[in-house]
């Protein structure tokens, strides 16, 4: 597909390369119209055809990167509590080029905090369970609880649950677990799809081959700006079929110089 697309681009160069070898047989001042229609016609190819094997350069260079042997990449995975994350961990620790899966904090939705409530919770939450080594509280609501690595998010998620209970006499409704699952980078894919299968999309992957597209993704021009260079080249190239005669002209005129001298 790639080279159909180059192809076709080539033959609407050709085109404009043809209509500037015209220039001959049309008044002077149409030739601002035909730089006009060139820009056009690149334009709209590079749109067309070369965008997207532009758009697809940071995939094929992360391809290259896949490949390299003890190359790994983080996945930070936000999952509901709802999930069986004992079945879900099996799963994915069952395929090739498992590394690890880490459950590392719980986010619980509130409500919004006044401010007693939100000193009481700051206060308070030290205590609930020693295992866990950070929280955070917003006034919005939100408890961010990092706990132990031999810790699970069940546990840390039925400690808070029994000191609420135990305070205001109601249950934990919902709850959000964050985890970190490190895959080999050539197969990173298989666990993208296995994971998208569930409903569940990486909120953010770190790793060599991840780094290097998105480095190249900084680099590249944007569509807009491609698709404006590629007008270019239609511009470029009606330029070299308006003067083509007295290049080739030019050329002779050289090659003849140097065999005179020879």
């Amino acid at each position: 597909m790639i080279v159909v697309y180059i192809i076709l681009f080539i033959i609407m160069m050709l085109f404009v390369f043809s209509i500037g070898m015209l220039r001959h047989y049309m008044p002077r001042r149409e030739v601002l119209l035909v730089l006009l229609v060139s820009f056009l016609i690149g334009s709209i190819g590079g749109a067309f055809f070369l965008e997207p094997i532009y758009n697809e350069i940071p995939s094929a260079i992360g391809l290259v990167e896949k490949n390299m042997p003890n190359n790994e990449e983080t996945l930070y995975l936000d999952l509901s509590s709802s999930i069986d994350i004992d079945e879900l961990q099996k799963n994915l620790s069952s395929m090739e080029g498992f590394k690890s899966f880490k459950e590392t904090s719980v986010s619980i939705p509130m409500w919004s905090f006044n401010e007693r409530e939100y000193e009481y919770f700051n206060f308070v939450l030290s205590n609930i369970d020693s295992h866990y080594t950070d929280y955070n509280i917003t006034s919005s609501g939100r408890i961010d609880i990092t706990f132990e690595d031999n810790y699970t998010a069940a546990q840390a998620l039925k400690s808070f649950s029994d000191w609420y209970k135990l305070v205001y006499g109601g249950t934990i409704s919902y709850a959000q677990i964050h985890a970190q699952l490190v895959v080999s980078s050539s197969s990173i894919d298989e666990f993208k799809q296995v994971l998208l299968d569930r409903g569940i999309v990486a909120s953010n992957i770190e790793g060599p081959v991840q780094d290097l597209e998105n480095n190249t993704n900084s680099s590249l021009l944007t569509n807009t700006q491609f698709t404006l260079v590629c007008g270019g080249i239609g511009i470029v190239v009606a330029i070299l079929g308006i003067y083509f005669d007295s290049f080739v002209v030019a050329g002779r005129r050289i090659k003849k110089f140097f065999g005179r001298k020879r």
